[in-house]
């Protein structure tokens, strides 16, 4: 049996855009690999079983704790994982399941190979390959961001890792240079690949159950329907996180003049869609920042307002957004949801990932960068692309089947390094 294991891609997170990544690379591994054994490495406590469906496919796959704590008795620790490298009595499960993989796949995060979020979370993703090269099993990096590096140190470290593994994608072309200028010399175009986010491959399900006055929306009864995505992160964090990540526009200003105008200049019902669940004090909540908008226009939102407030798992969500005329997400993978789906959309987007999973689809003109627009700009950009969206939506599917096949050609070439051939 091939035995594979899963690293940075833990579907406990909240962050639906990080199990979007999970499910996406375990649904595409169990159609190409049908009885691999596949571990997930998540946040949880020890090794467990656990179960996976979609439609009427269910599979068991194993389940197994890592976490950087300090806490070096903790079996699921980095630190009693590297110690259990030296003494190997320590039966550490993590170091175990590592070292009878056929192969380790590891995603990041999707964005987190990089030390701008610290060094806390540098080490996170960091450790785990240099444990699974210790072990000398295969180290696979799925399409992935790749930097930036501010410490001179941590990008010598990222370089080892991408020299020493057999084979990393990046899922755009802006993080294709950035690994191929960490390798440098050693640069293998046969190992070193340009691909696209694993994502674009998450299958759609139905909610089971849908709330009625959604599920009329939805089926078309009430006129169109668009959808926005807030970002708990920016909407909550105001000010200080302005200033972490360089922010000129009022994020909070935009989206509410947005859905104004939206609402005064055509009969769209507008749907809020939170892509990351926290509870509702976390500043990271999408909910709460969605309600707290919805509070905010008052009256004025009527009954052509809603938030998704259910709770529903990545795929139920892209199903949803997959129904809508017109998409606007902060969140990448909300929009990863839209593009995917075929669904116009645009992206008010901090961060450059976002630029180049746009031009992967040929929609890069439809990232705004709050960074280096202002409010009304920023507003008036994404209402254009709003009465761009029929316009838009031909060239997005005519784009998207190869998009699809070359998704699917970089999970065959993945499975085929699984299985040693």
């Amino acid at each position: 049996m091939t035995s594979i294991s899963l690293l940075g891609a833990a579907p406990d997170t909240g962050n639906l855009g990080v199990s979007a990544l999970s499910h996406s690379v375990a649904f595409a591994l169990r159609e190409r690999i049908p009885n691999a054994d596949l571990c997930i490495f998540d946040n949880g406590r020890g090794l467990r079983r656990s179960k996976l469906r979609i439609g009427d496919d269910e599979w068991f796959v194993r389940l197994c704790g890592l976490s950087n704590s300090r806490r070096i008795y903790r079996r699921e620790s980095l630190a009693h994982m590297r110690l259990s490298q030296i003494f190997p009595q320590l039966l550490n499960n993590g170091v175990r399941t590592i070292a009878q993989s056929s192969a380790v796949l590891d995603i990041s995060g999707g964005d987190s190979f990089t030390d701008l979020y610290g060094s806390h979370r540098f080490e996170l993703i960091s450790r785990p390959k240099q444990i699974v090269m210790r072990e000398k099993r295969p180290l696979i990096l799925l399409p992935q961001t790749y930097g930036p590096f501010r410490e001179k140190k941590n990008r010598v470290r990222a370089a080892d890792i991408v020299r020493g593994c057999d084979a990393a994608w990046a899922r755009d072309s802006r993080s294709f240079e950035i690994l191929a200028d960490l390798l440098g010399p050693d640069f293998d175009a046969a190992r070193h690949r340009c691909g696209v986010d694993v994502a674009f491959l998450l299958p759609a399900t139905r909610p089971q159950n849908i709330e009625s006055p959604l599920q009329t929306w939805l089926e078309g009864a009430s006129g169109e329907v668009v959808g926005l995505n807030i970002s708990g992160l920016i909407y909550n964090g105001g000010q200080s996180a302005a200033r972490q990540y360089g922010i000129a526009a009022d994020y909070a200003k935009t989206v509410l003049q947005l859905i104004e105008r939206l609402l005064a200049t055509s009969d769209v019902n507008v749907l809020l869609v939170p892509h990351v669940k926290a509870p509702p004090t976390k500043c990271e909540s999408d909910l709460r920042a969605c309600r707290q908008l919805l509070e905010r226009l008052g009256p004025y939102a009527g009954d052509r307002v809603r938030v998704l407030a259910g709770d529903y798992n990545e795929m139920e969500i892209k199903w949803i957004i997959g129904r809508l005329q017109w998409f606007c997400g902060t969140r990448m993978h909300s929009t990863i949801a839209a593009l995917s789906s075929g669904v116009p959309c645009a992206s008010i987007a901090y961060s450059d990932k976002t630029l180049g999973v746009f031009a992967s689809c040929g929609q890069q003109a439809q990232v705004f960068d709050p960074r280096q627009m202002g409010t009304g700009d920023l507003v008036e950009c994404v209402y254009q692309s709003f009465l761009e969206r029929s316009d838009l939506r031909y060239p997005l599917l005519d784009r998207l089947p190869q998009v699809i096949a070359r998704a699917n050609s970089q999970m065959d070439e993945i499975s085929k390094i699984c299985l040693g051939s």
